[in-house]
């Protein structure tokens, strides 16, 4: 059962049929996902409970966007709420941001990907996934010597003394010998294996469950591996290991849940959920970079305070434009006229005044996305003489057009 997408700050309900905003679902998968919400504090961050007169309770989305799959399979998809993005729109925005996240899968992404948007996300991934390991069979997957011991009716490699007298006093016909093999019986093949074995359990797609068990035929004399977490521990990033370093970690984010978020529960069978106030400021950042400037993420060279020559209150601004001296932090929220100040927090005021001072920055940004045209975009918030002043430019980033927009 695929229940119909959830963006930000829609919810679930008990109930037969959807009303407005609000997704039904039956009352096992709402008690699941409330356990998996209630696991513990972290996890409120991706669904807050609540209650709503009429529906009763309801789990609201937070800025939590991903895949949340249950014990019976039923999967729950959350997408970002983008202006004038339906479904399809805002799935394919998400995957494009998700190209942008540091040492993730997704940078193999191409417009290929952007064609399946209207798959659900678990399923886009899942193919991600199958090609990557379609482009390693058509290479080759690596084998190796193995050393083996075993118990054999003939005579290979070295016969072990010490064990060939414990095992073989009685039958005299068998040698008890160390040799080396070659084969593909390898722990990365066999990470690989047990994703495969995963993803077809999991997955909803009659094609991608094909390929899955074409790859199983592939990988029939691999081994799955029975404790993923040791084994992906043990790998050796080297040039040997290229063509790996994709799948292996497509296979860290399936079989440990690792979504960069902090999840951490057990209730539910699978959860791939991202931060969107991180997913916003990497793609911000790389949109930058993109057009040439000199960009550093979460930049952390100075601190707000020093005690005894260490750095005390260490100042990390979202983005850092070297090559101008700009300081920009991104705001994943939607701000508007009717707030007090179009609903710049005082805190985020508070913070920039931090780092323009400690950076000597001229020129501050708080990035908002695109919703509506907001007034009032600058601010000079900081006058250290009567003759300079440091400038504040609100502005927004329209993820549909990739594009900034200056407030009106």
């Amino acid at each position: 059962m695929t229940v119909a997408p959830l963006h930000e700050y829609q919810s679930l309900f008990v109930g037969e049929e959807d009303i407005g905003d609000h997704r039904a679902v039956s009352q096992k998968i709402f008690d699941e996902i409330e356990r998996f919400v209630l696991e513990n504090a972290e996890t409120a961050l991706f669904l807050k409970p609540g209650y709503k007169r009429g529906l009763g309770k309801v789990l609201q989305a937070q800025n939590y966007v991903g895949v949340i799959q249950t014990r019976d399979g039923t999967t729950i998809e959350i997408l970002p709420k983008i202006r004038n993005a339906g479904e399809a729109a805002s799935r394919a925005i998400l995957i494009r941001m998700l190209k942008t996240l540091r040492n993730s899968p997704f940078k193999s992404l191409h417009k290929a990907h952007l064609k399946t948007a209207k798959l659900p996300l678990f399923e886009i991934f899942v193919t991600m996934f199958l090609e990557e390991i379609a482009i390693l069979v058509r290479r080759g997957i690596r084998s190796d010597y193995l050393a083996r011991e075993d118990n054999l009716p003939y005579l290979k490699g070295k016969l072990k003394l010490r064990e060939q007298i414990r095992h073989n006093r009685i039958h005299k016909e068998r040698f008890f010998v160390r040799y080396d093999e070659y084969n593909s019986d390898r722990v990365e093949n066999r990470l690989i294996k047990s994703t495969l074995h995963f993803l077809y359990k999991k997955s909803r797609s009659s094609r991608n469950q094909q390929r899955i068990r074409e790859f199983l035929f592939v990988f029939d004399a691999v081994s799955p591996s029975h404790d993923p977490r040791t084994d992906l521990a043990r790998i050796k990033n080297d040039r040997q290991m290229r063509d790996y370093e994709q799948i292996l970690r497509w296979c860290r984010t399936f079989l440990l849940g690792e979504s960069f978020s902090p999840y951490r529960g057990r209730s539910v069978a699978f959860a791939l959920l991202f931060d969107m106030n991180r997913l916003f400021e990497s793609y911000v950042g790389h949109y930058l970079q993109r057009r040439g400037f000199q960009v550093r993420l979460q930049d952390r060279r100075h601190h707000l305070a020093y005690q005894k020559g260490q750095g005390r209150f260490q100042l990390k601004p979202d983005i850092v434009i070297v090559d101008k001296n700009i300081i920009a932090d991104t705001k994943w929220k939607i701000i508007s006229p009717d707030k007090p100040y179009q609903g710049v927090a005082q805190a985020d005021m508070y913070q920039l005044h931090a780092y323009g001072t400690k950076y000597r920055s001229k020129s501050m940004y708080l990035i908002y996305p695109m919703d509506v045209p907001v007034a009032g975009n600058r601010y000079d918030y900081f006058r250290p003489d009567e003759h300079e002043s440091i400038k504040l430019n609100v502005v927004f980033f329209d993820l549909k057009r990739d594009r900034f927009v200056r407030g009106r």
